[in-house]
């Protein structure tokens, strides 16, 4: 269940900086776009890691796909959807970042556990 649970909330937080972060620039994408990306993003991610792949492979993997899909529900040109990206990719990290460091959550960057 711990399994399942940390896998829900992995897709609810990457959803989540897909979804602020397209809100912030104000070229939003839909709540059921960004819950795709982030269900797609987080099962590549787990199946990579579930076929026993290196963690460097497990972290470098989902990002063609969510980069593909940001793309694809935009509909905006090249470079919106890079600013776009970029800020989501920021927002990502600093969700990781608060999770890791004060809850324990790796399951974002799994290569990147800030214990104290």
């Amino acid at each position: 269940m711990t399994y399942f649970f940390n896998f829900l909330l992995a897709i609810f937080l990457t959803a989540s900086s897909y979804f602020i972060g397209s809100i912030l620039l104000k070229n939003s994408i839909t709540i059921l776009a960004a819950i795709i990306i982030g269900a797609s993003v987080v099962s590549l991610g787990s199946i990579t890691e579930k076929l026993g792949a290196p963690i460097w492979l497990i972290v470098l993997v989902p990002f063609p796909v969510g980069m593909t899909l940001l793309y694809l529900f935009l509909k905006d040109p090249f470079h919106i959807w890079l600013i776009t990206y970029m800020t989501t990719l920021a927002l990502y990290t600093v969700i990781h970042v608060i999770m890791s460091y004060f809850f324990k959550f790796n399951s974002l960057i799994p290569a990147w556990k800030l214990r104290v």
